[in-house]
């Protein structure tokens, strides 16, 4: 069974808002409500693969403090970009 697009972009705000520390938490959840309706199929592919990593390193590749793997860099800068942080 293929899942809608709608569907997909329910599931994955849900994954963003429940993460394992709140500040991705609040973080994922303010990107997925920003920015997540606009991405095409790939993007949403990628940002399904980027919810896979840790929160711990996720919260170190947006906030600068880490250096970001090079397959999520254009992502991660976005989602600084979407909080103002510095990138």
């Amino acid at each position: 069974m293929t899942e809608d697009r709608e569907t997909r972009l329910k599931r994955l705000k849900m994954r963003s808002m429940r993460r394992g520390i709140k500040e991705m938490d609040l973080i994922l959840m303010a990107y997925a409500d920003n920015r997540m309706a606009d991405l095409d199929a790939p993007a949403l592919d990628l940002y399904e693969a980027l919810l896979e990593e840790n929160d711990h390193d996720l919260y170190q590749w947006v906030s600068g403090q880490a250096p970001t793997p090079s397959q999520y860099l254009d992502l991660v800068t976005d989602i600084a970009k979407d909080l103002n942080f510095k990138k």
